[in-house]
């Protein structure tokens, strides 16, 4: 697959998976298809060589016909939408547009030059999406399977749920090859510091507090972010069309346990790494305190969903994908790369 059109290649995971694909496929071109949002930042996939950038808007499907057939374009890689819950509780508009319309927008175009115009004959739509569409679990519950009811108890997860029907109905209507992932959550470089993992290490930095939703022991299986990767690549190179995979992390823990190795995290760096506390004075730690003090319990999440964790045999089994990184080696990496990359994250807290 030489050439892809990858959607929202300029954020988190999308742009991680640029550059995963670029080292990974060094001769493959890669289209960057993004609108440049908030969470959205060119500088994030400026290194790779192989990715063009086209500021655009995926529910613009006059444009992204024309991206396909000048670029001959037989993979979609669709990273695009609006994923902060807090925003969608807020202002949930915005996500059906994006993550609705925009899919559907995607969908046509892709039918169009792929299927009725007999451009591409072998082709994929590689549509990513999220284990919130499922609902909540219950403490012994077992783990999302693909075969699980959706449940979406949020307007974010709503939103990807209607997608991913979309997505299944244009392979069983109109017969688009396409396959879906849906992961838990992600971490690792690059990540908008609105999420918990960047938001509480930045804050740790800074001093700011670090505010724990309700009792701090809503459950979440964690997946590093070139897990994920790797796993979508597994999905593209060897999944069945029409297919449904969970991707996880096999990393499930209470949030409270996230945040205490947070904190420990920041503590061992600052104990570590010479300098740290010349520049980040106001952190903690560059006092000598525990991290840890800066935790502050704030009013719970408007349906916050209670426990997520993911069953991933599946593609275990039919696509070989095994996640690399524990959640110890990935925090560290993680925290690691934010303290080397200040240029990156820093103009984003003034935004």
């Amino acid at each position: 697959m030489p050439n892809l059109l990858v959607t929202g290649g300029a954020g988190f995971i999308g742009g991680n998976f640029v550059h995963y694909w670029g080292q990974q496929h060094p001769d493959d071109a890669i289209i960057v298809l993004d609108c440049l949002t908030y969470a959205g930042n060119r500088s994030t996939i400026a290194d790779v060589e192989q990715a063009s950038l086209i500021v655009g808007d995926i529910r613009d499907a006059d444009l992204v016909e024309k991206l396909l057939r000048k670029h001959g374009i037989a993979t979609i890689v669709h990273f695009a939408a609006e994923s902060h819950v807090d925003r969608s509780i807020t202002g949930p508009d915005a996500f059906i547009d994006t993550n609705i319309l925009g899919t559907n927008s995607l969908l046509k175009a892709a039918r169009k030059v792929w299927l009725d115009d007999g451009r591409e004959r072998d082709h994929r739509f590689h549509h990513i999406s999220t284990d919130e569409v499922y609902g909540s679990l219950g403490p012994s519950d077992p783990a999302f399977a693909e075969t699980t009811q959706y449940q979406p108890n949020s307007p974010y997860s709503a939103s990807k749920a209607a997608s991913d029907h979309l997505v299944r109905a244009y392979h069983h209507t109109y017969g688009l090859q396409v396959t879906t992932t849906n992961c838990s959550n992600n971490y690792g470089p690059y990540h908008y510091p609105e999420k918990l993992i960047p938001l509480f290490m930045l804050n740790a930095l800074s001093g700011r507090p670090l505010p724990i939703y309700g009792d701090g022991m809503n459950v979440r299986d964690w997946l590093y972010v070139e897990d994920h990767c790797r796993g979508i690549e597994a999905a593209l190179l060897n999944g069945t069309p029409g297919e449904t995979y969970n991707i996880g992390g096999g990393e499930e823990l209470p949030n409270m346990t996230v945040i205490d190795r947070i904190c420990a995290e920041v503590d061992r760096a600052f104990a570590e790494i010479e300098g740290l506390a010349e520049r980040y004075p106001h952190a903690p730690a560059a006092k000598g305190r525990a991290t840890s003090e800066l935790k502050t319990f704030v009013e719970d999440r408007k349906g916050h969903d209670r426990r997520y964790a993911i069953d991933e045999s599946k593609a275990r089994a039919q696509l070989g994908y095994v996640p690399r990184h524990d959640f110890e080696n990935g925090l560290r990496n993680t925290l690691r790369w934010y303290l080397d990359n200040e240029a990156w994250w820093k103009p984003l807290l003034k935004a």
